[in-house]
């Protein structure tokens, strides 16, 4: 095997196991709770643009379209990750401010523990 043919088996391998390995943070983001507060939209906003800027480099400068589309798959995943997390803190500050609006009703039972027979 070249060393070219050596890199592009690198590439092509990593590539793989990159463009999976968003997955598993995608699901993690999907199934949180509490409004995804250790994704950090600073973080994922500069892989996206590396990604699109990497893509936009292959495209334009190098005509290498596999880079360039692997580029975009991994700029779109970056985006799945920023838009679940917004969606998800949206939803959080909408139902906190839902229950700021509307404080539960104290009851003789929730204030005491104890549950009337009357």
């Amino acid at each position: 095997m070249t060393l070219p043919e050596a890199c592009l088996v690198a590439f092509t391998t990593f590539s793989g196991l990159r463009l999976v390995s968003y997955f598993p943070q995608i699901y993690k983001v999907a199934r949180d709770h509490s409004g995804a507060s250790a994704i950090s939209y600073v973080t994922w906003a500069l892989w996206t643009g590396c990604h699109i800027s990497t893509g936009l480099y292959a495209a334009v400068n190098l005509s290498d379209l596999l880079l360039a589309a692997s580029s975009v798959l991994y700029a779109l995943c970056c985006l799945m990750v920023i838009a679940l997390t917004a969606t998800k803190r949206h939803r959080i500050r909408l139902n906190r401010a839902n229950s700021d609006e509307n404080p539960p009703v104290a009851t003789a039972e929730a204030d005491t523990g104890v549950k009337s027979t009357g």
